[in-house]
Order: C-alpha cells, then structure tokens, then sequence
C-alpha cells in the first residue's frame, strides 16, 4: 500500500471521526473510514503508541487471541506503555483487508496481519496470522470494540 493511499484513508477517516454529528455516511464513506482507521491502529501498536490507541479503543474493548487469552483495553495499552513488545513490523499484508457492514452501526476488517519484533524476555518473532476487529459506531465516532486473533499460520 502506497503512502499517498494511506494517507487519503486516514483523512476520511479522521474527517468522519470529527464529523460525531453526522447522522450517517454513505456505506463507502464508512467502509474507507473503517479501514484507514484499523490501519492506523496497527501502525499504532507498531510504534508503541498508547495515547493514539487508547483515542481509537473502544472503553469495553477485549481482544482475544488464537490461544484463547482475553486481553482488556487496559492490558492492551498498559502493553504498549511498557514496551513489552518492541516490533518492527506490525502491518496488515497489502490486499488482504476487508471491511463489511453491519447495519448501520457495526464494522468488521478482516486482514492478513505480519507481526515481527522481540518481547522484552528477549524471544524473537516472525510470524503471521488473521484477524478480524469489530468497530461499532458511537456518538464520538467509529471505536474497535472487539478483536479476535487466530493462531499463528505455519512458515511458508
């Protein structure tokens, strides 16, 4: 994905998430919002970046992952606050992601995710795995409400 599409993405997301009154966007409005704003996510978690990942949470967030560990929004971002993962990829693969509606109010992305980093024991990881993330619709904007990760595919 080339920065310039990245960056469309992200400002019709941020114009829809600073547009709360906006009764409704039109589906490919939201489905480009979604999008930029799951993508900015990633990127978020790829630099640590808790205060940009606590804006997009939703406040009732939980992930869970392939091994069936629940995680709540404040595991995710205290996480991210004391760098227990250091990552130097955190990216959806290029084509992979789709969006689709539910109703007028709830969003899922399903994509390709390619993590790669050190925890702070010092294991390294490569590894990819899919997920899907429900954002729902709130008087603030669009929040991911809720993540579910798959087990890690096998080496190509």
């Amino acid at each position: 994905m080339n920065v310039l599409h990245v960056a469309r993405g992200v400002a019709v997301a941020l114009g829809v998430l600073l547009m709360p009154g906006l009764a409704h966007a039109s589906p490919e409005q939201d489905r480009a919002a979604v999008a930029a704003l799951d993508t900015e996510y990633q990127a978020a978690v790829e630099r640590n970046d808790a205060e940009a990942m606590a804006r997009i949470l939703h406040d009732d967030m939980i992930l869970v992952v392939g091994r069936g560990t629940v995680y709540t929004r404040e595991d995710i971002l205290r996480s991210a606050r004391e760098r227990d993962i250091e990552y130097e990829r955190q990216v959806e693969e290029e084509g992979t992601q789709t969006v689709r509606l539910y109703g007028d109010d709830t969003a899922v992305v399903t994509a390709l995710l390619w993590l790669k980093g050190v925890t702070r024991e010092g294991e390294a990881f490569d590894r990819r795995l899919w997920f899907s993330d429900t954002y729902v619709r709130t008087p603030d904007g669009w929040r991911y409400a809720f993540g579910q990760a798959s087990l890690s595919l096998p080496p190509e």
